[in-house]
């Protein structure tokens, strides 16, 4: 995968994620800018899991798919208890 697709993944799952703190999207979003493709998508999902923000199925096994690529498979396999519905 390129590197402007990793930008989109991540920027994608991050207006569909359940973060709702604006300093987070921005931290994120810098770390996308940086080319800190593998640091911004963990610190996306370290958000997620530490704040135990609800997500759906559908998004985690996006996580899981984009985590094969990315590291985090520790985390991301305990986000699954996050999961809803």
């Amino acid at each position: 995968m390129e590197a402007i697709e990793y930008a989109a993944r991540i920027e994608e799952l991050l207006e569909e994620s359940p973060i709702t703190v604006p300093s987070v999207a921005v931290d994120v979003r810098d770390l996308l800018a940086a080319g800190e493709f593998a640091l911004a998508f963990d610190t996306m999902c370290s958000w997620i899991y530490e704040d135990e923000l609800s997500i759906s199925e559908e998004y985690y096994e996006r996580l899981v798919r984009l985590s094969g690529d990315l590291g985090s498979r520790d985390l991301i396999a305990r986000m699954h208890e996050l999961v809803t519905g």
